[in-house]
């Protein structure tokens, strides 16, 4: 049954979004059903994050919150400066997991329906470019 394949390319979607379509790739499903699945994983950790990320924020502050600014937090506030939730979303899946992205659009307190719209959006354009990538590429080396 593909049930146990389809969740082992959710859940390394949840992690990191290119790790879906190349374990797609390597289980042999097919690129759609790759490239949905890896959608799936993707929404499931954002939507956690999302609906999680005040109690989240409450457990881990302080009565100071300290700022810590790693190169990561400093490129995810020059995208958010420059393009905003889009930015994020859309660079989520390439540079940023699915997690980071997620908690940087909670951070800079996005509207939750805003961030899951846009998560989606990127999740899907970016699972059939990635998917169809990965694919075409393997058929290059492998003929």
């Amino acid at each position: 049954m593909n049930f146990a394949k389809y969740l082992s390319v959710i859940a390394v979607s949840m992690l990191k979004f290119a790790g879906g379509p190349l374990t797609g790739l390597a289980i042999k499903l097919s690129w759609f059903e790759t490239a949905i699945c890896s959608v799936v994983g993707m929404m499931l950790t954002v939507f956690l994050i999302v609906f999680s990320g005040d109690f989240i924020r409450k457990i881990f502050r302080k009565d100071k919150p300290t700022k810590k600014f790693t190169k990561m937090t400093r490129f995810g506030v020059k995208i958010r400066q420059k393009f905003g939730l889009i930015g994020i979303a859309f660079l989520t899946p390439l540079l940023f997991t699915p997690p980071v992205g997620a908690a940087l659009s909670v951070a800079f307190r996005y509207d939750k329906k805003a961030i899951l719209l846009q998560m989606l959006i990127s999740a899907v354009v970016w699972a059939i470019v990635q998917t169809l990538f990965f694919f075409y590429i393997k058929d290059l080396i492998f003929s």
